[in-house]
């Protein structure tokens, strides 16, 4: 898919890419391990099926993230983050920290929480390396099932 950007900022280039209201949550939801259509359909956004099915064409054709069948299971596609999608988590660890810092009366995810914990611990920094291990190691396992 090719891409027609507003201008050449990276800012606004980036925001084309994934600055929609639904991407990041679905990189999200990849991180905290739902992999499925069916378990994004979960989320407790409400996604609508054909956003969902759009917004996964799309993350796919960035090269944000990627899928697999299982040999045993060719009907459901299995859905992982690539390098580039791993890459955001430092991201989503600003974003949450500017929740919190801005917004703390706002209702915080249980996941969330547990996130909040680990960067209070062990910094945004450490969040990011033990996913990068934890996510490609899921990817490897899921490319040879």
């Amino acid at each position: 898919m090719s891409i027609e950007f507003r201008s050449s900022c990276p800012i606004s280039n980036t925001l084309d890419i994934i600055g929609d209201k639904w991407s990041l949550l679905i990189i999200r939801d990849l991180f905290i391990g739902r992999s499925t259509y069916s378990e994004m359909l979960q989320a407790p956004e409400n996604i609508a099926t054909n956003i969902l099915v759009d917004r996964l064409k799309k993350l796919i054709s960035y090269g944000l993230i990627g899928f697999h069948k299982k040999k045993n299971d060719g009907k459901t596609k299995y859905y992982f983050l690539t390098d580039a999608g791993i890459d955001l988590m430092p991201l989503l660890c600003d974003i949450m920290n500017w929740k919190r810092k801005h917004h703390p009366e706002w209702e915080t995810h249980p996941i969330a929480q547990e996130m909040y914990h680990i960067i209070d611990a062990e910094g945004c920094e450490a969040l990011f390396q033990k996913n990068i291990q934890l996510k490609r190691q899921e990817r490897e396992h899921l490319l040879m099932s």
